[in-house]
């Protein structure tokens, strides 16, 4: 009876290596074109991702231009996609706002993402996010619904409605990365950090950023330590406008360029906004150049102090992926 015991003991601890190998193994999943990873596809490599999971799934990307519309699903929680080279793995597609759909109705900004992420606690490294439709109106590479999405090292590119940071009451942590557009291009209701980032003004165009921060939300957008640069002339771009009337965006010891309008910010075409948006800077190069309305702000430094990643995004701290 021992004897059987034992075997018994020794078959079912290798059952339970076995068993830890494979959801060690779940852990990671490698997307390749030349069939040299798990999937060729980065959807179905999201597809297969376990509903609901409360550990990191993480999907290596190998260099390649993946030419797909991809839904990362409310479902698929946790996952964190890895490219291999910043501006060698590229996901693209090239949809646009006044493109019809199957019954003939324009998809709209919402539907023109080539990226949409519905999950929670999802993150992007290394990697570029694309709309190849060109200056055809409005065409978002990335559409954020889901809260606590961080970004490092990505790269969003596009013209108008680039950056979609859609979720009502959400947040979200952009680090070193790079955004490009020419109107609106990073715009929408979600509490947004974004950290030594570039942002390039693209010509042709005239707004960085569209807050629609909501009335019940402290933050909105916050820039810091970023640096704007582009190809459209100089003193030929606003900081902002507000898509909706509470929008709130702040910029902090930022590097302005020369590109930027001197009024700075624009109230859009609703003049009652201007008591109702949040507009502000602090210690920014090129603060001096400036001669915005008296409707916005120049933080003090007590002020300031407000607007530390800690107090923007509370409890939510993302580590620095190496």
């Amino acid at each position: 009876m021992k004897k059987y015991l034992s075997i018994f003991g020794l078959w079912f601890c290798q059952m339970l290596t076995f068993a830890s190998v494979v959801t060690l193994a779940k852990d990671r999943i490698v997307v390749a074109q030349d069939g040299s990873g798990d999937y060729r596809t980065v959807q179905t490599a999201i597809n297969a991702v376990p509903d609901h999971s409360t550990r990191t799934i993480t999907i290596f990307i190998k260099k390649g231009t993946y030419k797909e519309k991809i839904t990362l699903p409310e479902a698929k929680t946790n996952v964190t996609l890895v490219g291999e080279s910043r501006d060698e793995t590229i996901i693209t597609y090239d949809d646009f706002a006044s493109k019809p759909d199957s019954a003939g109705k324009n998809i709209g900004t919402s539907g023109s993402s080539s990226f949409f992420v519905y999950g929670n606690d999802f993150t992007a490294v290394n990697l570029t996010f694309q709309n190849s439709a060109g200056p055809v109106g409005q065409a978002v590479a990335m559409r954020v619904t889901g809260t606590r999405a961080y970004f490092q090292n990505c790269r969003f590119l596009g013209f108008q409605d680039t950056l979609y940071t859609h979720g009502f009451g959400t947040v979200e942590l952009y680090r070193g990365c790079y955004i490009e557009g020419t109107v609106d291009f990073i715009f929408g209701a979600a509490t947004a950090w974004f950290e030594d980032c570039s942002i390039f003004c693209k010509r042709g165009g005239g707004y960085i950023s569209a807050a629609a921060t909501p009335d019940t939300v402290k933050y909105g957008y916050v820039f810091y330590n970023c640096h704007i640069s582009g190809d459209v002339p100089a003193h030929s771009v606003y900081l902002g406008r507000p898509w909706r009337p509470y929008a709130k965006t702040v910029y902090i010891q930022c590097d302005l360029g020369d590109r930027i309008i001197p009024a700075a910010w624009m109230e859009w075409s609703n003049k009652d906004n201007k008591a109702t948006t949040y507009y502000a800077r602090y210690n920014n190069k090129g603060d001096k150049e400036l001669s915005p309305p008296t409707w916005t702000h120049m933080l003090t430094d007590k002020e300031a102090k407000q607007y530390q990643r800690a107090q923007v995004l509370g409890d939510w701290d993302p580590r620095f992926i190496k």
